[in-house]
């Protein structure tokens, strides 16, 4: 049936309350575990003092969010300042020195970006990025597909498998808070963006692209430690984009942008002083005396706040590449508007990325299951080894791939006859309503086999176990319920989305003088 399939308005209603309901409840328990187990030894080094104003300490145990937004932030803000700063200098400059400064400024762009990369990691980092970067720009020439991939994803090995990263990482002297991150960061996202290159190039039916577009494009700064991934074609076209016109409010809607991400991140300091939802599954024991609500919560609210932080640190530097006059890729689709495989995804570059070179590439249209079973096997062979091989990335992976293809398995089999008699013959109201509650029941396939990657395997088990055997039926049925109403105003909006979608402006219509 049809996305454009409505349902009344009272019954909308009356799901709102029942989430809202649910999402208190479920929230008083873990309110309740943080505040009484605040003294806990476990909590020792992962709950520190927190601000002074709320006489509470704070869960701090997630690196990158203390890294981005606390310890390192000026440094960070420094560097992506310093870019905005340096481009809007040589703007100015530029006409009164006789040089197109639209023209030149992927340029710019890379000149301060290799600078900053050189000054702050050193020449033996910047000499081993230039030289992934040569030996994928010369496989690029080739123009044969299979050969990058097995040059690009040979190089990814060397920085992902032992003993080959460990000597790599010593080539790089010094040693500084930031240093690991910044170099599996820095050569890690180059070599992806070295592949696109060279996959593009293969594209380009006249000649070849310069190895100075490359390093126009691997040397972006506000991609190149962090990403998000744009893909070559479309970096390419918009940084050579001459015509640099601001659309109405444009400048508006990045201040407002840049505020509201302020303002989030403000808002998780608060709201990591009563709810240490990361802290609190690392600690088994404490774990398991939860309740079946309070481990929902926990699951559930791990991969909200992942969103978050991933919303967050690319807004941030989405927010200066759009200064750029750039389109960057967007941050990921919460996991609250997710109840499907086949758009869960966490950094919508690296998606686009797989999508458009692997996925999409080998699936096709994606109706064909032999064809859907290589593309996303392929698929998540590369994201495993863009994460690095080891047994939990292995059963994440294995686990997702199964629920992408599994997804397709049940629309064949329902799309058969009896079933699809059955549906054609029921109101399009209700069809919306059955195909909520296997949606509901996806939706928490997807966050148990990805909680584990966030916390850990033992605390994915034990929420599955609780949930699907331990609590049923009274846990198992009232979460599915409260799922399903989740579900149910999801696809409300979609709905919403797809009649706007559909709805053409209105042309003025010009009348003519009376002469």
């Amino acid at each position: 049936m049809g996305i454009k399939a409505a349902l009344p308005r009272y019954e909308l209603y009356l799901y709102t309350a029942v989430l809202g309901v649910a999402v208190i409840w479920a929230g008083s328990w873990i309110l309740e575990a943080s505040s009484e187990n605040v003294s806990r030894k476990a909590f020792k080094e992962s709950v520190k003092p927190g601000w002074h104003y709320f006489g509470r300490k704070m869960d701090v145990a997630d690196f990158e969010w203390v890294m981005w937004f606390s310890t390192f932030r000026n440094h960070i803000l420094f560097a992506l300042m310093g870019h905005v700063i340096f481009a809007k200098i040589f703007s100015l400059l530029a006409p009164k020195i006789g040089i197109n400064g639209c023209k030149h400024r992927s340029l710019v762009f890379c000149v301060y970006g290799g600078l900053s990369v050189l000054v702050t990691m050193g020449w033996t980092f910047m000499a081993l990025v230039l030289s992934h970067c040569f030996v994928l720009y010369s496989v690029a020439r080739l123009k044969m597909k299979w050969l990058v991939f097995v040059g690009g994803l040979t190089t990814l090995a060397s920085i992902k498998l032992e003993p080959y990263n460990s000597w790599q990482e010593t080539l790089v002297t010094g040693s500084f808070d930031l240093q690991d991150i910044l170099f599996y960061g820095g050569i890690g996202f180059s070599i992806i963006r070295c592949m696109s290159f060279a996959l593009e190039n293969c594209e380009k039916k006249d000649g070849n692209f310069t190895f100075c577009d490359l390093l126009k494009y691997n040397f972006y700064l506000p991609f190149f430690f962090f990403g998000p991934i744009m893909t070559f074609d479309r970096f390419h076209a918009q940084v050579n984009n001459t015509q640099l016109i601001r659309k109405d409010c444009e400048l508006w809607n990045i201040t407002t942008k840049a505020l509201l991400h302020l303002g989030v991140i403000l808002m998780v300091d608060v709201f990591f002083h009563y709810l240490y939802i990361l802290t609190i599954p690392s600690d088994m024991k404490l774990v398991t005396k939860l309740s079946d609500w309070c481990l929902a919560g926990l699951a559930y609210s791990n991969l909200v706040y992942d969103w978050v932080k991933a919303a967050m640190m690319f807004g941030v530097i989405n927010t200066v590449s759009t200064l750029d006059h750039l389109d960057p890729p967007q941050p990921p689709k919460c996991i609250t508007m997710l109840y499907v495989f086949a758009e869960t995804h966490f950094d919508r570059g690296i998606n686009d990325w797989l999508c458009k070179y692997v996925y999409d590439y080998i699936g096709g249209d994606h109706d064909k299951i032999f064809k859907e079973l290589l593309a996303t096997f392929c698929t998540f062979a590369i994201t495993t080894l863009w994460l690095g091989p080891c047994e939990l990335v292995y059963i994440w992976s294995f686990f997702n791939c199964f629920g992408l293809n599994f997804e397709l398995w049940v629309a064949k089999f329902f799309s058969l006859p009896p079933f699809s008699t059955i549906e054609g013959l029921m109101g399009e109201a209700m069809s919306r309503r059955i195909r909520g509650l296997f949606n509901a029941a996806n939706f928490w396939t997807i966050v148990l086999y990805n909680v584990l990657s966030l916390n850990s395997l033992e605390f994915a088990k034990l929420v599955g176990r609780r949930l699907i055997f331990k609590g049923f039926p009274l846990s198992s049925l009232s979460v599915l319920l409260v799922t399903y109403c989740g579900v149910q105003l999801v696809k409300e909006r979609e709905r919403q989305q797809a009649l706007l979608e559909e709805q053409e402006p209105v042309k003025p219509v010009d009348k003519e003088k009376e002469e």
